[in-house]
């Protein structure tokens, strides 16, 4: 809980600043490309913005404000884990609940588009003939357990990654000891870096992708 709150305090000071910046540029008739937060976050929602309408489409610009916040709070929880012992990404527990909270989120969203009945119709597979009744239910089964898998793949990727390394620079740390050097931090901190960023998209992309699926045949606006 107490990193967990150290990110939630790190993206509203951040995203303050930020809008701080975008309001000073307004004001002043500045490009916010000029201000340090302003120009980064502007560049973040540009990022998420591409993301979601390339991924999902048009409509996908509803689901930005969503996207960018799961972007956010996986990818500071993750920096965190650069510097603390621990943080909320290399907890499975924190990971299993941002991914039930997103693949709950796509199924709200496939009713909300197509109605319970279409929805479900959804993971029947292509409509088959009446006497094929068996392999539409053998379709939909499936469907149903890859549906709940989701949750599983997205949650252990995510976790296994960060608190992966946070084990790799502990042991590397262990092998430096006897020359005094932090030998893990040296040499993994590039890699750590890139997963930080990488994990982010992989799972909001991923959200994107399963959002599509089940919104695609939305009208485009």
């Amino acid at each position: 809980m107490l990193y967990t709150g150290l990110v939630v305090a790190i993206v509203f000071a951040t995203l303050s600043v930020a809008m701080g910046n975008v309001r000073s540029a307004q004001k002043s008739g500045t490009p916010v490309f000029r201000k340090l937060f302003g120009g980064l976050f502007e560049q973040v929602y540009l990022f998420v913005h591409q993301m979601c309408t390339g991924t999902i489409g048009p409509h996908g610009r509803k689901y930005v404000p969503m996207i960018l916040t799961v972007w956010l709070i996986i990818f500071v929880s993750n920096a965190v884990a650069l510097f603390m012992p621990t943080s909320p990404t290399a907890d499975l527990s924190f990971t299993l609940a941002m991914a039930l909270m997103c693949v709950g989120y796509v199924q709200w969203e496939g009713i909300r588009a197509h109605g319970l009945i279409g929805h479900l119709k959804h993971f029947a597979g292509p409509k088959l003939p009446p006497a094929m009744f068996i392999v539409t239910m053998m379709i939909f089964v499936i469907e149903m357990i890859s549906e709940v898998m989701k949750n599983v793949s997205l949650s252990l990727r995510l976790f296994g990654n960060i608190e992966g390394g946070h084990l790799a620079v502990t042991s590397m740390n262990q092998l430096g000891e006897a020359f005094y050097v932090p030998a893990g931090a040296l040499i993994l901190m590039p890699i750590k870096l890139m997963t930080v960023i990488v994990q982010a998209m992989i799972f909001t992309m991923l959200t994107c992708v399963y959002l599509a699926l089940v919104t695609g045949n939305e009208d485009e606006h």
